[in-house]
């Protein structure tokens, strides 16, 4: 994707760093997040979705606690981040009210994207918020993650986001304008990378760790998050979030930052990650109807086109499906447990409330989940 190709995106994630939301570690920025919040209303103006991954809970409970360095104990982190996350959030919701736009917190640990069941309710959650035309805030959940279970940084945090609503696009916004050929405060002759592929191999010589100690993350760490978003097929830009109308300047094609270019079209890299990446814990057999609307109408996989199950599979693993003759046809990540799919296997989605007390999704297995073999 060029940037030219910019205008025509429909969903972005957009990250700001810790160091440009509280100026530094002084306090929440509260002109800058109102500019930052302006601009994101303009693109859901345009049509474009936006979710925002927010850092600067824990800078912001330094600055309300009086604390000039960042605390190293996990249980101090979490009492900063869970005193930060109060204002921060507050700001945020106070100038999006102000543009008639609503704004919903959301706070993941990376148990929550691991685990095959959280993952699509996350995901679930997460566009469920999109379609209701509302701006989700997201943020590592300080408050509670562990050493085992933690992002480690917000980048890493975005580029797991923009996989997991299907984003083209994932804007970093930092301190810095971009990716150097060496490290500008040191050398003179360091030069801005306009644009590199995710995969050259020059990149883990030319990116460096955070230098503010306000967050986790360095350039490092968005050069990861640049090929981690580009497993979805997504592209990233890394610019600096002080330049005015940094986000519409963006996404209006103009030559500011670094873009890292993915290896692949979206499409193209999800069904690879569906088909290849994901082990296989159930079957499904098809009849005849079922697979022709798979096959040549490109719809989503109902439960009364379902005449067997087998395996054993929860709400969010993969399942193959097969016709009666054992030749598999698609396989996909599933919305309800073996045990609830057995129940409403031959039923119409309308019977579903009926039969298990509940109705999570009306697909058993939505096409945008679900790859053809």
């Amino acid at each position: 994707m060029s940037r030219s190709d910019f205008a025509k995106i429909k969903r972005v994630v957009i990250k700001i760093g810790s160091s440009l939301l509280t100026r530094g570690g002084q306090g929440l920025d509260k002109t800058a997040i109102a500019a930052w919040v302006g601009q994101i209303a303009h693109l859901k103006q345009q049509g474009i979705d936006v979710a925002l991954v927010s850092s600067g809970a824990v800078a912001e409970g330094m600055c309300r606690l009086n604390l000039k360095v960042r605390p190293r104990t996990l249980h101090e982190l979490q009492a900063a981040a869970a005193i930060g996350q109060m204002g921060l959030v507050r700001v945020f919701d106070d100038n999006f009210q102000q543009h008639g736009r609503h704004a919903a917190q959301v706070l993941l640990t990376h148990d929550d994207l691991s685990n095959r069941k959280r993952y699509l309710n996350a995901r679930s959650t997460l566009l469920t918020l999109i379609n209701f035309g509302v701006v989700p805030i997201i943020n590592e959940n300080d408050t509670v993650a562990t050493d085992e279970i933690r992002f480690g940084d917000n980048d890493t945090l975005a580029a797991l986001v923009a996989n997991l609503i299907e984003a083209e696009l994932l804007i970093i916004l930092t301190d810095q304008k971009g990716l150097f050929t060496r490290d500008p405060s040191i050398y003179s002759d360091a030069t801005l990378i306009s644009e590199i592929s995710v995969n050259d191999t020059r990149l883990e010589t030319m990116a460096g760790e955070s230098r503010s100690g306000l967050g986790r993350g360095g350039m490092y760490t968005k050069v990861r998050a640049a090929r981690l978003a580009s497993r979805s097929g997504a592209a990233t830009i890394v610019a600096a979030g002080v330049i005015d109308d940094v986000i519409k300047k963006i996404i209006g094609g103009d030559e500011l930052g670094t873009h890292f270019l993915p290896d692949a079209e979206p499409l193209l890299s999800r069904k690879r990650w569906l088909a290849g990446q994901l082990q296989i814990k159930g079957q499904l057999v098809l009849d005849t109807g079922a697979i022709h609307a798979l096959k040549n109408e490109g719809k989503s996989l109902l439960p009364v086109g379902v005449k067997s199950v087998s395996g054993l599979f929860e709400r969010g693993e993969l399942v193959s499906c097969s016709d009666e003759n054992g030749i598999e046809i698609a396989r996909g990540l599933i919305n309800y447990s073996k045990t609830e799919t057995q129940l409403i296997a031959g039923k119409n989605s309308s019977e579903f409330e009926s039969i298990l007390g509940y109705l999570d999704d009306m697909e058993l297995i939505h096409r945008d989940n679900m790859v053809l073999i």
